[in-house]
């Protein structure tokens, strides 16, 4: 897994970015299901092998499915970030900006933070 911290000012501070690969992986799906949802008309579906294919009939016969599952989608990034922001206050995380921080790459790339945060433990000053 490759991470990288960013040092946040302060020591209630504390934000780890998550794998390029898993934000990779992520952000190209999200791109497909925004190119399947806004231009369907567009997509090459014979150039795009057998996953366009499973594309096509579901754009083809589950047209609001795949409208459901976009917002869904988008409103689980959401809950999601929130909850990014109660382990991050449960875990001594005060810091305003490393907060903002977690919600966005949380809202962005979902899944792939809370983890993160979760096994996350705070060095205690003696």
């Amino acid at each position: 897994m490759c991470c990288a911290m960013v040092k946040v000012a302060g020591s209630d501070a504390y934000f780890q970015r998550g794998s390029l690969f898993q934000f990779t992986v992520i952000t190209l799906s999200f791109g497909y299901y925004m190119w399947v949802f806004f231009w369907p008309q567009s997509i090459p579906y014979q150039s795009l092998g057998p996953p366009s294919l499973f594309t096509q009939y579901l754009v083809d016969h589950h047209h609001t499915l795949l409208h459901i599952g976009y917002w869904l989608a988008w409103l689980i990034h959401v809950g999601e970030s929130v909850y990014a922001i109660v382990l991050c206050k449960s875990t001594g995380i005060t810091n305003g900006r490393a907060h903002l921080l977690w919600f966005q790459q949380t809202f962005l790339f979902g899944r792939a933070s809370p983890p993160i945060l979760i096994i996350y433990r705070p060095k205690h000053q003696k």
